[in-house]
């Protein structure tokens, strides 16, 4: 296996386990990057699903011009896709990006801690849940991290490389560096509720969907409003309709335990979305309509 330190000179083997947009994205970003990538999926049809969804992003890319095709076919050849934990026993890094579901999490992170060699690094790509929980029920808690892409992974620019207090300096240094070698601008955070970005957007987002049940103004209104007079590039609750709202409704009600603050409760308007199955654009239906 490549030492994962020479990594900047010479790219080494990356897993990604989760095969949503998420999970493909960051897949496409590593391989972009120059890096070998496997992406571990459930299922066969998983699998297909994220190869599919990285070869449409690349399309995009080249009608763009921002690559060529040679390069799209250069990139999707660094990308392998596995139902098996135990073909990644040589990955330098594994990045899980599943459901916000600690349970789930747990048995992931026991999995890569029984196949993958002792210096690789265990990172989670979650929003808010504790990494230092994950760390300590595995035999490496100085190789795990946080690596926290945000949606769109191959657009947004910044990474959150969180530091658990039992993390190795070593690990965090690598984790930066691999955040940098795909082009990305990493900000090193603690192992708190939320880290930077959500514990301060959530709120915000939060109070948009209560003004958009309140009926203070219309939600394309709302979005106008804070795009026009805060100079913000996306509404509030278009923001929300991209992140999921599922997913949202995850971070906020992880901020709410974690800090007891009933502010962060999720607004009831969020949960009778997905209750209705209308999370945004991944389903074509949150608080706007979406064309397929």
């Amino acid at each position: 296996m490549l030492p994962f330190g020479h990594m900047n000179t010479a790219r080494g083997k990356i897993v990604v386990i989760g095969s949503g947009i998420m999970g493909a994205g960051i897949a496409e970003v590593a391989a972009t990057a120059g890096y070998d990538v496997v992406i571990k999926a459930r299922s066969v049809a998983s699998a297909e699903g994220a190869m599919a969804r990285v070869r449409k992003s690349l399309d995009r890319r080249v009608r763009k011009e921002q690559i060529s095709s040679d390069e799209a076919a250069e990139i999707e050849g660094r990308i392998g896709s596995t139902t098996s934990y135990e073909e990644l026993g040589d990955v330098d890094i594994a990045i899980e990006s599943v459901a916000e579901d600690m349970e789930i999490k747990r048995e992931i992170f026991s999995e890569l801690d029984r196949i993958c060699s002792p210096e690789a690094i265990l990172a989670t790509n979650t929003s808010t849940l504790p990494i230092t929980e994950l760390a300590i029920g595995t035999s490496r808690p100085g190789r795990v991290c946080g690596i926290h892409f945000f949606n769109p992974a191959t657009a947004m620019e910044l990474v959150e490389v969180v530091v658990p207090d039992v993390a190795d300096q070593s690990t965090a240094d690598a984790a930066v560096q691999f955040v940098t070698d795909c082009g990305k601008q990493a900000v090193r955070v603690k192992d708190r509720a939320g880290f930077v970005v959500n514990a301060l957007l959530f709120p915000y987002l939060n109070n948009a969907a209560r003004m958009a049940a309140a009926g203070t103004a219309s939600r394309e209104d709302i979005d106008i409003a804070m795009k026009g007079g805060c100079n913000m590039p996306m509404g509030p609750l278009a923001l929300l309709d991209l992140v999921g709202l599922d997913t949202s409704v995850a971070i906020l009600n992880t901020l709410a335990e974690a800090l007891k603050e009933p502010s962060y409760e999720p607004v009831p308007l969020l949960g009778e979305l997905v209750e209705a199955g209308h999370l945004g654009r991944k389903t074509g239906r949150g608080f706007f309509d979406y064309e397929e």
